[in-house]
């Protein structure tokens, strides 16, 4: 199996970036993902000596940027906040260029599975915008998977005709809220695959996507659809799953996201551990 680079998204560690970069090498990280659309890691507030500082301090660490997250909360679905959305993600990537990354991972809505319906042309235009910028630079915008089927996605990615808006698989979202099979969904979506996120979970009931993501009022809000857990031990058959990536070709970053816990750095080091062992075999 290929030797896949290993990751962590900073702000898992909840520590002061600096402080989460050091740790991120500490428990075995070769890159790190960065949230990157507010505070002092936001595109305004970053000067061009100030990106110089933070690659910098990435690289004396021995590691790298596998990743910014540049995800602005409901996605691109409503047109008259869109144009600044748009062009706030595109300060994200010159940003994510400045730190020797071309990758972007976002949420953009629910692709509803009706081409003809309104929700999907907007997302469509918006996303088609986004993509032509991506292009123009060489980067790409990595949509996270998971509140649509991974065979929904791929139509709307089509629709496209660029991969400048490519995929950010992350297969605990999968099993967490459509249900969708991780390792089938590598294949469906494997020419637009360029970043992945290594997290596990667990479906505890059906709920509508748009529920789960806010859009619609929910009456079981106090009940929860899904449950993180740590890699290994939730739906996701992670054997299965990289030896997928690693039959399509797939050369990027696992890169580890720990959303719950009391020892994210602890968990986040098993979970080093637990990929190179799979990898290994």
């Amino acid at each position: 199996m290929y030797n896949f680079p290993i990751g962590a998204i900073t702000d898992s560690f909840k520590l002061p970036f600096t402080e989460a970069v050091k740790k991120a090498a500490e428990v075995g990280a070769t890159g790190i993902q960065t949230y990157a659309v507010s505070g002092e890691m936001s595109p305004e507030a970053l000067s061009p000596s100030r990106r110089k500082e933070i690659l910098d301090i990435v690289k004396s660490n021995g590691i790298q940027f596998s990743a910014l997250c540049g995800d602005f909360g409901k996605g691109f679905i409503y047109p008259e906040k869109n144009p600044e959305l748009i062009e706030r993600s595109k300060r994200v990537v010159d940003l994510a260029l400045d730190l020797e990354t071309n990758i972007v991972t976002t949420h953009i809505g629910i692709v509803p599975e009706n081409p003809n319906t309104d929700r999907f042309k907007i997302m469509q235009e918006a996303c088609r915008e986004l993509a032509e910028y991506a292009d123009s630079v060489g980067a790409h915008f990595a949509v996270e998977t998971g509140p649509e089927t991974a065979e929904t996605l791929k139509k709307f990615l089509d629709s496209l005709e660029s991969t400048g808006v490519a995929v950010n698989l992350d297969p605990a979202n999968l099993v967490m809220v459509t249900g969708d099979d991780p390792v089938k969904a590598v294949y469906t979506l494997k020419d637009y695959i360029v970043h992945t996120h290594a997290k596990d979970g667990i479906k505890l009931c059906d709920k509508p996507p748009e529920a789960i993501y806010g859009y619609i009022e929910d009456e079981l809000r106090e009940q929860s659809a899904f449950k993180e857990v740590p890699l290994g031990t939730g739906s996701v058959d992670f054997p299965r799953y990289l030896a997928a990536l690693d039959d399509i070709g797939y050369k990027g970053f696992l890169t580890i996201e720990r959303e719950v816990g009391e020892n994210p750095a602890k968990d986040i080091e098993t979970a080093v551990d637990f990929l190179k062992n799979i990898i290994k075999e």
